[in-house]
């Protein structure tokens, strides 16, 4: 073997000399995110396969996946819906206190969730300001799976309307005249017009809702009642297993939430990639 061939061979597994913003990333990433994960992993490995699948597919765990990636993707459809609507007004109209109820948005941001649980535990039970009028008609919220629903919906309704937002602002309204100047129709201005540049970030927003809200513990421990088959979510299964010390239960639980999560997140971002190649 030449001199020359032994450069060409080692070139290609030479490691390219990254930039520093690019070794401070791949550093962050690696502590942050990467090195968990892997923990996370490697520890439900430790359990035989026959123990995972036992201890993943357990009435209660079932359960708890229902309740939880079913409430998640519900309450992430209905933010899609009116987080659309929201950034729409908040975009394109201007009326008194705008600046406030804009900020206001923000507030599942910036709220402890625990302190959003006791809130809406406080206006969604039986004798709270909006618990009290639907108690009549026999519709139950707090401690109950609606409540868990409720409490998603209000943890992720900023994604949806923050992602919008900045893609609303670039619009330009010359389009929508020119759609109706042609004899659309405000409906088919904003279904064929308005709707497809706002496909992708509603994607995104509502991708960002659900994954917060799949995690979600804070507020909906406090407005559910936590009982298995009824309402009890996996974020609470994990911390009660976690409680008896069943640390494996606790990491396949754990393990099966994140894979969950992950495959719908996949989708989705293949789902925008389909997207845009068919735009383009």
């Amino acid at each position: 073997m030449t001199t020359a061939t032994r450069v060409q061979q080692s070139s290609k597994f030479k490691i390219p000399n990254l930039s520093w913003p690019w070794r401070i990333t791949l550093g962050y990433l690696t502590l942050m995110l990467f090195l968990p994960t892997a923990a996370l992993f490697l520890k439900a490995a430790t359990v035989t396969p026959a123990k995972f699948w036992e201890i993943a597919t357990s009435p209660v765990a079932l359960a708890t996946y229902d309740v939880t990636f079913v409430t998640a993707i519900i309450a992430a459809l209905i933010n899609g819906l009116f987080g659309t609507l929201i950034a729409w007004v908040l975009v394109r109209y201007d009326f008194p206190l705008k600046r406030i109820i804009d900020a206001a948005i923000d507030l599942p941001f910036a709220l402890p969730t625990s302190v959003a649980g006791l809130t809406l535990a406080t206006v969604y039970s039986e004798n709270g300001w909006i618990g009290s009028i639907l108690a009549p008609l026999g519709i139950k919220v707090a401690f109950t799976r609606l409540g868990v629903a409720v409490a998603m919906i209000f943890i992720s309704l900023p994604f949806v309307v923050r992602t919008l937002q900045p893609v609303l602002q670039e619009m330009e309204k010359d389009v929508e005249e020119a759609a109706w100047s042609l004899g659309a129709s405000r409906w088919q201005t904003f279904w064929r017009v308005l709707l497809p540049p706002l496909v992708p970030a509603l994607l995104t927003g509502v991708a960002l809702g659900f994954s917060r809200a799949v995690g979600e513990y804070g507020s909906v421990v406090i407005v559910a009642a936590n009982i298995p088959f009824k309402d009890l979510i996996a974020s609470v299964l994990i911390f009660q297993r976690l409680e008896q010390y069943d640390y494996a239960g606790a990491t396949v639980i754990g393990t099966v939430l994140l894979g969950i999560s992950l495959m719908v997140l996949v989708g989705i971002n293949l789902l925008q990639a389909w997207r845009r190649r068919y735009e383009d």
